[in-house]
């Protein structure tokens, strides 16, 4: 086990190595950096990040194939389509269990939210007593999801239910984080990154596991949750920089 200054050192070395507009190219994020405008940054970023499960390649096939319905306009879409618009979405295969009724729900959801508000960093805001984002994405499930249940309300996760959120913790990193290396947009700037949580799944579960930083076994919001203790201890004003760390080190296979 490395002692905390190695392992600091180890971390954001890979950090820094990761951290680079090289990793666009293959990234999710690739999608909403085809955008200037801040809505569309964020539209575009929130379903590709919704649809991120599986192939990197495949799941940026299919937020392209989602652009494309949308002219390659998101917020000029969402707020102006037609229920015809909607119709012809409705039986398309978009990306997995992600289908067709699924982006037109969002699409509908997008629109109404737009409407009534300039930026989804509204429905995402963290109270001075919270210390992550948990609560914050339980009201933005509230606003975005409204009451009635629809099939689509799978893919947006619940920390309440003690899920890790990792697309949700992504899509974070991405707006919140105040990247100088042009990865990360950092386009909300009411939102302080000292709130991120590493975005957790399999890979990163596994390696933090082994650099010793959790124990726990599964990938749940509880494991989210004793990662941000050990992350913060590194860096508690950018701890999600280590997402890159914790990628890059999985990608080497320097820990098998």
């Amino acid at each position: 086990m490395l002692k905390f200054e190695e392992l600091k050192s180890f971390l954001d070395e890979k950090a820094d190595q990761y951290n680079s507009p090289d990793f666009i190219e293959n990234d999710p994020i690739q999608i909403p950096h085809r955008f200037s405008l801040k809505q569309d940054i964020e539209i575009a970023g929130f379903l590709a990040a919704t649809i991120s499960w599986g192939n990197r390649k495949s799941i940026i096939n299919s937020a392209e194939k989602m652009l494309a319905v949308m002219g390659d306009s998101p917020y000029d879409f969402v707020l102006n389509y037609s229920e015809n618009d909607l119709r012809s979405i409705q039986d398309k295969s978009i990306h997995r269990t992600f289908n067709g009724e699924d982006f037109a729900y969002f699409i509908r959801q997008f629109g109404r939210i737009y409407r009534e508000n300039e930026s989804l960093e509204s429905l995402f805001t963290v109270n001075d007593t919270e210390t992550n984002f948990q609560h914050a994405i339980e009201r933005f499930r509230i606003g975005f999801l409204e009451t009635e249940k629809h099939r689509s309300h799978k893919h947006v996760s619940s920390p309440y239910k003690n899920s890790s959120a990792k697309r949700i913790m992504m899509f974070l990193r991405w707006m919140v984080r105040k990247d100088k290396r042009g990865v990360d947009f950092g386009i909300w700037e009411n939102i302080d990154q000292k709130h991120l949580s590493i975005p957790l799944d399999v890979h990163t579960g596994n390696i933090s596991r082994k650099l010793g930083l959790v124990s726990r076994t599964q990938n749940d919001w509880k494991t989210v949750e004793a990662l941000d203790l050990a992350i913060r201890k590194l860096d508690d004003k950018d701890p999600a920089k280590y997402d890159f760390a914790l990628f890059g080190i999985g990608v080497t296979k320097e820990l098998l």
